[in-house]
């Protein structure tokens, strides 16, 4: 076991915030922080790397307290954590000596992740003979996705036994975002550990084995996504006729989840009241286009989980504000 947390909690005078969060990473690969605005997942992650004090628990990396100052860990913060008016240049190889990267290996890095996240431009301005160099770029010359471009790089300078990342594809165009699914995807290839917290539930089923789901700081729902999904059964069944069918749904009193142009979804106790519905729509000689039977997606059990509308409220009040002046509230 390489990742250990243990009943971690946080309180900010009578209210918990995070109440007993206790999961582990055994092997590599990513493991899944989920929760709706303010369930506490940027607090955890805040205590996970000893940015904030926990007010019970533990967290331990080869069975030993992690120290975030000790350990090669990567942090993609959700707010945006650059210094807006320095050299971008200035501001990586900072990072990177704070990691104790050697000032020649972290040049090197960041030539290659610029490439990679294709934002060389930004960082070695182009010099073109007879003209006045172009300046450097600072942070606040970017736009939002190419400063997440440069904070990802910043948390993959030092090449981090675990990489924590915190809505990492939150404002990405779809380009980008399958960029930055590759990154990660590398990162696992490398056998690296990762957490990540997202909004979007389809990343999560795209990368993540282990989930936990947080409301109100509690954890209402843990474990392999696979086994959870197995345990509700293939009770959502997708239908497209060329015919109208809305009768035989009437007649097998489906309840219905969802009505588009490519399909009705309905619910179903299980595959023997499936079948009894598909033989119906055959025996009416309803054209069937589309028929399938499949288990509940993560977002629907997210959304079953946590109910409906939460709450709105963060999870950092109590903290100060971030140096760019961002807000800490989980978006």
């Amino acid at each position: 076991m390489s990742l250990e947390v243990k009943e971690l909690t946080k309180r900010y005078g009578e209210k918990t915030v995070v109440d007993g969060l206790s999961f582990s990473l055994e092997t590599p690969g990513v493991y899944a922080l989920l929760g709706t605005n303010g369930a506490g997942k940027t607090t955890s992650i805040r205590m996970i790397l000893g940015m904030l004090a926990s007010d019970g628990g533990q967290v331990l990396w080869q069975g030993k307290p992690l120290d975030a100052m000790r350990m090669n860990v990567g942090y993609l913060a959700e707010e945006r954590g650059l210094y807006p008016k320095y050299e971008l240049m200035d501001q990586l190889l900072y990072f990177a000596k704070l990691k104790g990267v050697p000032k020649e290996t972290a040049k090197k890095r960041i030539a290659y992740w610029a490439k990679r996240l294709e934002v060389e431009e930004y960082l070695y301005p182009p010099k073109t003979k007879g003209k006045k160099a172009e300046k450097p770029k600072t942070a606040d010359q970017l736009s939002k996705g190419n400063q997440q471009k440069i904070q990802l790089m910043a948390a993959l300078l030092s090449e981090p036994e675990l990489l924590i990342l915190d809505e990492p594809l939150s404002g990405l165009d779809p380009v980008n975002t399958d960029l930055f699914k590759g990154i990660i995807r590398e990162e696992m290839d490398k056998g690296k550990y990762l957490i990540m917290s997202s909004h979007q539930m389809a990343t999560i089923e795209e990368f993540c084995e282990d989930i936990t789901i947080l409301n109100r700081g509690k954890t209402v729902l843990q474990g392999d996504l696979n086994e959870i999904k197995r345990g509700y059964g293939r009770v959502n069944m997708f239908v497209k006729c060329d015919q109208p069918f809305e009768d035989i749904i009437t007649r097998h009193s489906l309840p219905m989840i969802n009505d588009t142009p490519d399909g009705k979804q309905l619910r179903v106790t299980g595959e023997e009241q499936a079948l009894a519905f598909l033989q119906d729509l055959l025996r009416e000689q309803r054209q069937v286009v589309k028929f399938e039977l499949r288990e509940p997606s993560l977002h629907e059990i997210f959304v079953e989980k946590v109910g409906g509308a939460q709450e709105e409220s963060t999870d950092g009040d109590a903290l100060p504000q971030a140096e760019n002046g961002g807000s800490h509230e989980e978006k």
